[in-house]
């Protein structure tokens, strides 16, 4: 994964929000399996994923471009596991994409 330093404008981030059910037995190994897929794919940046006290989740994912992000959504693999999530992990989540625009940092 390449560090903050790695943004630029023109690169897509995704939100993706979630909440997981009780019983969510697979989730991680297929969370684990997703995050090495989409490090291979063309244009990938990043992806962290941060947990709240109160159980959401959150995922940031950046590609460097609108077509690396979009073959991702694409990708085979990753289809079968957002139905996998609809129908057996999920409890709730949002989704939102958005294009950079600009970048600043510090130091």
């Amino acid at each position: 994964m390449e560090s903050t330093a790695g943004f630029a404008p023109g690169q897509v981030v995704t939100v993706f929000r979630s909440r997981l059910r009780g019983d969510s037995s697979g989730y991680h190994e297929t969370a684990a399996l997703m995050s090495s897929l989409a490090e291979q794919m063309p244009g990938y940046v990043e992806h962290k994923v941060f947990v709240s006290e109160d159980g959401e989740r959150v995922t940031l994912v950046t590609f460097a471009n609108r077509a690396g992000h979009d073959a991702w959504r694409s990708q085979v693999d990753h289809r079968a596991a957002q139905r996998r999530g609809r129908e057996q992990f999920y409890a709730s989540y949002s989704l939102q994409v958005a294009d950079v625009t600009g970048v600043s940092t510090f130091p």
